[in-house]
């Protein structure tokens, strides 16, 4: 059969040519949105049941980005977020798979979902059962986190009166965060012990933190610190900001190590002691910014905090807190814990 080469070089071009408008029609095109049209971006509190979420949702350009902590751990970047019919949809993926006796690894997938406008969103999260035999879910109110101030002028701060943390000889004036759980906690000669026992082929006990019975506003915190080799613990900020206290002597900087703020502020610095030795800590918590200077070297400068850290007890950042100590991770050792209030 003959061909004619100019009627199909014809036809080609014709639908390559009609081709053009879906081509621009499935691109996709870069635009970065408002708060006004999203109202989901910004920064949230999300107030969980027994404890304190947070979530931060950004515009890139050409699609939507997010990090959420969710309870405990670190702030973790989301695996897939999207806007349908008004709401917002996070996708997560489990920390672990499930194996199968067969080979087959299944790995839940968990989403949450937020609704809403202004500066409260109604949300819920979904976490299916790794065996596929329902699912928990979880509904909580999520509250806009306001702008950060500018970081304040630390030489101008005026303070109260000291207040010294630590009985010589007891534990009055702390308390466990859950009542429930296993104490520890011991005081002798003005230090503070916490010393967990596991058994060998027994189940694993889980000791208590432990929190003042006075909550604090802004304020300097000063005290001693002893971590033995491989352990660790922290040191929570009203409650709800956790400074790491933990055995990383010669490791490389990290947000997870020796005075960070846990898996939000990496130190300039690695100041730390070698384990078992005594180390000191100068804490300033003041309108949401930290200076955390430890063994005399300044490893967080002034740096502004954008919401609290796994563990917090509540996801309230604007309301008085205690002190509370991890207890629950090995053994550590506190002194000379004092406290002087920020006057405002």
């Amino acid at each position: 059969m003959r061909v004619n080469h100019s009627y199909s070089i014809s036809l080609l071009i014709g639908v390559a040519l009609l081709s053009i408008p879906f081509l621009f029609a499935f691109s996709p095109v870069q635009k970065t949105e408002t708060s006004e049209e999203n109202p989901y971006l910004g920064r949230w509190a999300l107030h969980l049941p027994d404890g304190a979420g947070w979530l931060e949702v950004r515009d890139e350009g050409d699609y939507l980005d997010a990090d959420i902590l969710w309870y405990g751990g670190s702030v973790v970047p989301v695996n897939h977020i999207y806007k349908h019919e008004g709401k917002l949809f996070l996708n997560q993926l489990a920390w672990r798979s499930a194996q199968r006796e067969n080979g087959r690894k299944h790995r839940p997938v968990y989403q949450m979902v937020l609704e809403g406008s202004g500066d409260e969103l109604i949300g819920k999260m979904v976490q299916p059962d790794p065996n596929g035999h329902g699912a928990k879910t979880t509904v909580f109110l999520a509250t806009r986190i306001p702008d950060l101030p500018a970081a304040p002028n630390l030489a101008n701060l005026k303070y109260g009166k000291a207040i010294k943390l630590l009985d010589e000889n007891s534990t009055d004036g702390w308390r466990l965060v859950d009542p429930n759980s296993k104490s520890a906690w011991s005081v002798e000669k003005g230090v503070l012990m916490n010393k967990p026992v596991q058994h060998k082929g027994e189940k694993h006990i889980y000791y208590g933190n432990l929190q003042t019975n006075d909550t604090f506003e802004d304020f300097n915190l000063s005290l001693k610190v002893n971590v033995p080799e491989g352990n660790n613990s922290g040191i929570y900020l009203r409650g709800i900001y956790e400074i790491q206290v933990f055995d990383s002597y010669g490791k490389k900087k990290d947000s997870h190590h020796m005075g960070a703020l846990y898996s939000r502020i990496t130190p300039t610095e690695s100041a730390e002691r070698k384990p078992g030795k005594w180390q000191d800590f100068d804490i300033t918590l003041c309108d949401r910014h930290l200076t955390v200077i430890l063994n005399g070297t300044t490893i967080i400068d002034n740096q502004p905090i954008m919401g609290v850290t796994g563990g917090a007890l509540t996801a309230d950042e604007f309301s008085p807190g205690p002190i509370y100590l991890q207890g629950d991770h090995g053994e550590v050792m506190y002194k000379d814990i004092v406290l002087k209030p920020i006057l405002k």
